[in-house]
């Protein structure tokens, strides 16, 4: 803890005065362009390896960067993808996965979770992606776990789209959704490509997207 608190004197008395500006717009409005999902883990910052200053991301976190289905009791995942599209109006969102995810590791080597319960049932979120990724063959364990990463992060988009919100802005052609596996050890990211539902590397492909704004019939 005591380096967490001199980190944030550090913020106070560097950080913070070259952007004092910033600070003050953001003190009475956010204006995010984009909703990026993530996973909890310490490893993976979406500010850092975006290079996005405060305000840029509304950031949502969670084992496993799962998106439940939207329900008839939706949780805090669905109130802040909600609040993300409907009210703040953000035009992107990206559902980011990571090589060696945790929650991915304990459905990939069938973990017994009956000791944690409340992650077991969380889990169940990327169900699809574990069935679609056990009718696969993989040469390694490692190969099986960087599919299913994969493989959840196209379920989780499938799940984002049952949210009213997004269906809405999706037939509107005002959101763009991206999935993305970030490499921890080498810092790349691969892209799924909508158009072939493949990973490819994002520095090679920056235009990839997972699925596309619905074109304007008067412009098609």
């Amino acid at each position: 803890m005591k380096t967490i608190i001199e980190g944030f004197m550090k913020f106070q008395r560097e950080a913070f005065p070259g952007r004092s500006k910033l600070f003050q717009q953001l003190a009475h409005s956010q204006s995010p362009g984009a909703l990026f999902v993530t996973c909890s883990d310490s490893r993976v910052v979406p500010e850092l390896l975006t290079q996005r200053e405060p305000g840029d991301l509304f950031v949502i976190r969670n084992a496993g960067n799962i998106v439940p289905s939207y329900s008839a009791e939706p949780g805090g995942v669905s109130a802040s993808v909600e609040y993300a599209v409907a009210v703040l109006g953000v035009t992107d969102i990206v559902i980011c996965g990571h090589s060696d995810c945790g929650a991915m590791s304990a459905i990939s080597t069938c973990t017994c979770l009956d000791h944690l319960p409340a992650v077991a049932s969380w889990l169940r979120h990327a169900e699809s992606a574990k069935v679609i990724n056990a009718a696969r063959r993989h040469a390694t364990p490692q190969a099986h776990l960087a599919a299913l990463a994969r493989d959840n992060v196209v379920a989780q988009l499938a799940n984002i789209k049952t949210h009213p919100s997004v269906a809405l802005a999706l037939e509107q052609g005002r959101l763009d959704l991206h999935g993305w596996i970030y490499d921890i050890g080498s810092g790349g990211i691969d892209a799924l490509d909508g158009a072939t539902m493949r990973f490819i590397p994002l520095s090679d492909f920056p235009l990839t997207r997972a699925t596309q704004s619905k074109p304007d019939p008067a412009l098609a």
